[in-house]
């Protein structure tokens, strides 16, 4: 009696390397910024500073957190393609009628080594004075920090999903 010996398909292949691989970047996944790191809570404290400025409305100090040539993409207004043009844009439309918060246990920081850091979060947008009649606003965010020379600056940012709190 002769034994047949086993030789894989190429279509079997084809079909198991996607599981394979499936399976290989679950078993890593990439690690977030506990909050007792470093990175943490460099970010942190920078998220702290830029919307402090933001609220205050103290456009250079703001301004001062962004590179010139920004991307700031927007779900409902768009891309902004400059420092300028964003603080443009808050001096016409925040300054004096919204005050923004980081919800509390949403930030999520990850390091990007030889570049900088990933910011995530939650942040809500009241408008002092009108609470009563306009609705908080939430959305999520992504903030790209670059880190040249010990200066952190943000280079991208992806504010999506607002809506009002609780719809």
């Amino acid at each position: 009696m002769t034994r047949k010996s086993f030789t894989p398909r190429p279509l079997l292949l084809v079909l198991l390397l996607p599981l394979l691989l499936v399976v290989r970047l679950d078993a890593e996944p990439g690690r977030k910024a506990a909050p007792d790191d470093e990175i943490f809570r460099t970010i942190s404290s920078l998220d702290t500073a830029v919307f402090d400025a933001f609220n205050r409305c103290d456009l250079p100090t703001f301004g001062r957190f962004f590179i010139d040539d920004l991307e700031f993409y927007h779900d409902n207004d768009g891309l902004t393609r400059s420092r300028q043009s964003l603080i443009e844009a808050v001096k016409a439309n925040i300054c004096g009628k919204v005050r923004r918060e980081l919800v509390p246990g949403t930030l999520e920081v990850h390091s990007l080594n030889g570049y900088g850091a990933l910011e995530m979060g939650v942040h809500r947008f009241h408008h002092p004075g009108r609470d009563d009649t306009e609705p908080v606003g939430e959305g999520r965010f992504i903030h790209l920090w670059q880190n040249v020379d010990g200066a952190w600056k943000i280079t991208r940012v992806i504010s999506y999903d607002h809506h009002v709190l609780g719809q």
